[in-house]
């Protein structure tokens, strides 16, 4: 691949040159929407053990304590809170999809402009504005090797995350154009993740440095930290060094008119999103069914479902969160698909343990990502054909505010059934109007 020096200077204009005002009001309305979401998965997710070690282990080189942690009474450095929150909000596999790649774009972005508004004054439009702009830059960034980076192993929502943070905090810091290419390129040099490590806390490390990162990326960069030029597309950097073909072309396409955040999607179950259309189906079909026997079943999705969440045999909540067979063994025994199904004791469960094993996977290239084909034999003898085109929460099939605002407050109630979660609602809904934004994190913490 030759050096073209024009894709990061592109992006890099884009993030620099465009003001509130370049944003249509779908856009920002769905930059509101991320964040309800956003502060609903974290909320979910800000006491997992996986987010108790870290903290732990982090709390001891901590020397600030200017920086919110979503859910929790504690406060720590920023850097921290920015790795924490990011942690807390992709532990539980609830956090938004960008469709066409599958980066969960606000989980890195979100945390690192929160703990930046802690310590610089935001207001609330140019966190929306940064919110946007920076799931652009990762989107993009992912869209010019997709599907054939996460194919081969790369965990793309920390890899590709990283630059998201690193333009949108940039943005926040008003970086010129120099240094918001040097900090594309000190995030460059920092993006990693693999998907071995999903289902395993090992995972959470790779997000919760693409949030750290990318705000130290900018960081640096506002102090005339400098990075190479061309950091994508250089013949030393990003693409090559990963051994990829970019289309560069899907980087610059509708570039500034069109926006990846309407290509996001929210999910209702708390694991990988390839599951969801196969959920959708039984889970329906258990509703009207609720006393029929099931032999065995066939789910035949996206090839990206099998290379995920073809994932029979497995021991912990963590390793159900990637696994189609768990996810409606459990969906067909209990008629539900939350939390509690994805948890050590359910995976544990004696007859969702022998339903597992008699579930299949089969690929079907035909497919989306969103889509999937069900096959349930039931020990009557019958065979119920079940199909799903848009999954529940997809940008085809999505959740509406409504269904955001009970998302946050089922995560609040899961902690403290006495957490008013309202006024974080509504200064959501409202954020283009706040002033400054460094008391908003705080207001998930629930009242001593």
């Amino acid at each position: 691949m030759r050096q073209n020096p024009r894709v990061t200077e592109r992006l890099v204009h884009l993030v620099v040159d465009t003001g509130w005002d370049g944003l249509p009001a779908t856009a920002t309305h769905q930059a509101r929407r991320s964040l309800m979401n956003f502060f609903a998965v974290a909320l979910a997710g800000c006491r997992d053990a996986t987010v108790e070690t870290a903290l732990a282990t982090l709390a001891g080189f901590s020397g600030g304590s200017r920086a919110t942690l979503i859910g929790r009474r504690e406060r720590i450095d920023a850097l921290a809170a920015a790795f924490i929150n990011a942690a807390g909000a992709n532990v539980l596999d609830f956090c938004d999809t960008h469709t066409p790649t599958a980066i969960h774009p606000t989980a890195p972005l979100a945390p690192a402009l929160l703990a930046l508004g802690e310590l610089t004054p935001v207001s609330g439009r140019d966190l929306l504005l940064a919110l946007v702009l920076g799931q652009e830059v990762a989107c993009r960034v992912g869209l010019a090797m997709s599907p054939n980076h996460y194919n081969k192993g790369w965990h793309i929502t920390a890899t590709c995350g990283v630059f998201g943070a690193a333009a949108g905090c940039g943005k926040l810091l008003r970086l010129d154009t120099e240094r918001m290419t040097w900090a594309l390129g000190i995030a460059a040099t920092q993006a990693a993740g693999l998907c071995e490590c999903l289902g395993t806390p090992a995972k959470s490390v790779s997000v919760g440095n693409a949030a750290r990162n990318g705000l130290w990326s900018a960081l640096l960069a506002a102090r005339h930290f400098a990075g190479p030029p061309e950091p994508l597309t250089g013949l030393q950097g990003y693409y090559h060094a990963l051994g990829e073909t970019p289309d560069l072309s899907r980087i610059g396409e509708g570039l500034g008119n069109t926006w990846e955040i309407l290509k996001t999607s929210y999910k209702p179950y708390p694991c990988g999103f390839v599951i969801h259309p196969a959920l959708d189906c039984v889970l329906d079909w258990r509703r009207s069914n609720p006393s029929a026997a099931v032999e065995k079943v066939v789910v035949t999705g996206n090839p990206l479902l099998a290379l995920r969440a073809d994932r029979p045999n497995i021991a912990t909540g963590r390793e159900a969160q990637v696994s189609v067979q768990h996810a409606v063994a459990a969906a067909l025994l209990t008629g539900k698909a939350g939390p509690a199904e994805f948890t050590d004791a359910c995976v544990q469960d004696a007859q969702i343990t022998a339903l597992r094993d008699r579930i299949a996977v089969a690929r079907d290239e035909t497919l989306s990502t969103i889509a999937a084909m069900v096959e349930i034999a039931t020990t009557d003898g019958r065979v119920h054909r079940l199909s799903q085109q848009a999954a529940r929460g997809s940008d085809l099939n999505p959740m509406t505010d409504r269904d955001l605002e009970d998302k946050l407050g089922a995560a609040a109630a899961q902690w403290d059934p006495r957490h008013d979660i309202a006024p974080l609602i509504d200064a959501i809904w409202h954020v283009e109007d706040a002033e400054r934004i460094d008391a908003l994190a705080g207001l998930t913490v629930p009242a001593a």
